[in-house]
């Protein structure tokens, strides 16, 4: 298994409780707060998505937010949520990569 902190591009890591506590941080998501409350409510409207796509017992398994530079993957694991910010780069350009923001659930 691999550190979260070992993970490539990464400029920040959260994990919470179900509830939204924060239990550890570092770099750029270090005791913040207000990420925090975002991924609790984001996680919450999962539950509303599409009853009939989902069953009532299913949940997330991986919520991915991508905006030009960076993107944030939340998944839970072990009954805590892990929050991951990765820096995006264009490997081949040496650049940030381009792109319209986009929500994978």
């Amino acid at each position: 298994m691999v550190s979260i902190e070992k993970v490539s591009e990464q400029t920040g890591h959260l994990m919470l409780t179900i509830d939204g506590a924060v239990l550890t941080s570092s770099g750029d998501l270090e005791n913040d707060e207000r990420i925090a409350n975002i991924v609790t409510n984001l996680i919450s409207l999962t539950d509303k998505v599409d009853p009939k796509a989902f069953s009532s017992n299913e949940g997330f398994e991986k919520i991915s937010i991508v905006y030009d530079d960076h993107c944030y993957i939340i998944c839970l694991s072990n009954k805590k949520v892990h929050v991951v910010k990765k820096r995006l780069v264009d490997k081949s350009a040496n650049t940030s990569i381009s792109s319209q923001p986009l929500i994978d659930i």
